[in-house]
């Protein structure tokens, strides 16, 4: 069947406004009609939307007219900006950036998760008075998917994460900044400082500069808070630890377990086994920043604290993501969810 929906993009021409094009491309949406918005610096470059080839275009307030979805896949400012007028044309929007968070009504959203867990989060279901959601952070989707799973083989008594944060959640300036510090240190150079206002080639860092555009804190401190919200606090609270790692794309999480009971190594793989997550035996090569670039799920190995148990309580995760990618395909989830609650071929 044809879809006949109007489609937004804003932020069109950012490293997740890319990657969402080609999920919608590839997706029940791929027949719709697509708009490609952002800001100055976009504007005419050309992108591929499935077989079509469109242009970037300016945001106007009238943009939205009869528009059924917007996504927002820019930066914040440019969501908060535009959101507005985008609600006032009736569209669901669905906020990639993050910035919507906490207004009133708006609801983050997994829904891989719920659907999962088969229960409501502390947050109430969308409904067509919704005026937006907000994507749940990848990382705490991926926790929350294989906390879960974990937790039905055995009971968790704790968890605790490190997340290896790569430089493209930042956005391409953020990447660029990185290749130019690499570029300049092997050249004996000053390094450039307006991102990340710290050395972050060739370092792990639990923080930034002062003058930094980005606070790992607070990424941090969403990566918690969006965890919570998903499981219902239904799960022993994680610690989480995130650093920020001098990678390109593609998270890693080393993910320490304690179980109340012994179970085997083939019993945890079972148990982690199923949609969105792919197992890796320790007969294949471990997930790594290159291998997980451009897949749909996580890919994840265990293995236990010691040295091969039978049976072990305790057991390391060792997960990554794509995080462009698993963030583009929970923004098309979440349009699927709210696409069920229009009527067809109506925009409210």
């Amino acid at each position: 069947m044809t879809d006949h929906s109007k489609i937004a993009i804003v932020g069109a021409g950012s490293l997740r406004g890319r990657e969402l094009n080609d999920a919608l491309s590839d997706s029940p949406f791929a027949g719709a009609d697509f708009l490609l918005m952002d800001d100055e610096a976009e504007i005419g470059s050309l992108e591929a939307v499935g077989d079509e080839v469109t242009f970037v275009q300016r945001i106007e307030p009238s943009s939205f007219n009869r528009t059924d979805f917007v996504f927002f896949a820019g930066d914040q400012p440019l969501t908060r900006k535009h959101w507005q007028s985008a609600h006032r044309a009736g569209a669901s929007i669905i906020d990639l950036s993050g910035a919507l968070e906490g207004e009133p009504d708006i609801l983050v959203r997994a829904p891989w998760v719920t659907d999962e867990l088969q229960a409501s989060s502390i947050q109430p279901s969308p409904n067509l008075e919704t005026p937006a959601v907000v994507t749940a952070h990848p990382v705490a989707v991926t926790l929350a998917l294989l906390l879960h799973r974990i937790s039905q083989a055995a009971e968790l008594r704790s968890a605790s994460a490190t997340v290896l944060e790569p430089a493209s959640e930042y956005g391409r300036a953020a990447m660029d900044e990185l290749h130019q510090q690499t570029v300049k240190l092997l050249s004996f150079q000053d390094l450039p400082r307006q991102v990340y206002d710290t050395q972050v080639a060739f370092n792990v860092t639990p923080a930034f500069g002062e003058a930094a555009k980005y606070n790992l804190a607070v990424s941090e401190s969403r990566i918690r808070r969006h965890l919570a919200l998903l499981t219902a606090h239904r799960l022993p609270e994680v610690g989480i630890q995130l650093l920020h790692a001098p990678v390109f794309h593609g998270y890693g999480i080393s993910l320490a377990l304690e179980l109340a009971g012994p179970i085997s190594l083939n019993h945890v793989e079972a148990a982690l086994a199923g949609e969105h997550v792919d197992v890796v035996t320790a007969e294949s090569d471990p997930p790594t920043n290159l291998s997980v670039a451009g897949q749909p799920d996580i890919l994840v190995r265990a293995r236990p604290w010691d040295s091969k148990p039978a049976e072990s309580t305790h057991y390391w995760l060792w997960a990554g993501l794509d995080n462009l990618r698993f963030s583009a395909l929970n923004a098309l989830a979440c349009a699927l969810e709210l696409k069920r609650l229009r009527p067809q071929g109506e925009v409210q």
